[in-house]
C-alpha cells in the first residue's frame, strides 16, 4: 500500500494464534478448507472489506515483479461481516496461484521447511463491486486507493 495510516484493525482465527501452526484441515494435505476468520475496530467508514492469504517464503518471482505464492483472494465482503466461517464460499473469489478460484491452504515442497503464511484483512472506505476471478496483484491495484486499515494473522506450516 502506498501509505501509512493509523491502524487499530485486528484479525484473529480461532483455528490458530498469531505466528502458530495452521491444523492439517487447512492445508492441502488434508480438507483443505479456509480457517474461521475474524476482525474488529475497522474504521467508522469503512464500506466493505477484502481478505487474502498469500505465502511470501515461496521460493517464486514472476516476470511481473511479484513474489510469493497466494492462496486466496477474497473480497466485496460487506462493511457488516466481520467474521468468516471455517470453508468460508461467500463473497467474491479470486484466483489464486493454484489456478483456483477460491482458498487453497498450504502445500509447500517436502522438506522446503516451515513456511509463514499470511492472512490479511483491508478495510476499504466503498463498495468497489468487483467482478470475480481477480489475481492478488489485480485486487489490489483496485483497492489500493480505497484501504483505510489493514492487519494480518500468520499461521506457519511445515510438510514432512
Amino acid at each position: 500500500m502506498g501509505f501509512a495510516f493509523s491502524n487499530e484493525l485486528e484479525l484473529t482465527s480461532s483455528a490458530f494464534a498469531n505466528n502458530g501452526a495452521i491444523a492439517a484441515k487447512h492445508t492441502g494435505d488434508d480438507a483443505d478448507v479456509s480457517p474461521a476468520l475474524s476482525w474488529k475496530n475497522a474504521p467508522a467508514d469503512t464500506q466493505s472489506y477484502a481478505v487474502i492469504c498469500h505465502d511470501p517464503d515461496a521460493p517464486l518471482i514472476s516476470a511481473n515483479g511479484t513474489y510469493g505464492f497466494v492462496h486466496w483472494v477474497l473480497y466485496n465482503i460487506p462493511a457488516n461481516v466481520s467474521e468468516l466461517p471455517e470453508a468460508c464460499g461467500d463473497y467474491t473469489q479470486g484466483v489464486n496461484n493454484f489456478g483456483n478460484s477460491g482458498y487453497n491452504g498450504p502445500l509447500p515442497p517436502e522438506g522446503h521447511g516451515q513456511h509463514k503464511y499470511y492472512f490479511w484483512v483491508i478495510a476499504l472506505d466503498t463498495e468497489l463491486n468487483l467482478p470475480a476471478g481477480l489475481t492478488l496483484w489485480q485486487l489490489l491495484e483496485k483497492i489500493e486507493p480505497h484501504a483505510k486499515a489493514m492487519n494480518r494473522l500468520i499461521g506457519t506450516y511445515q510438510r514432512g
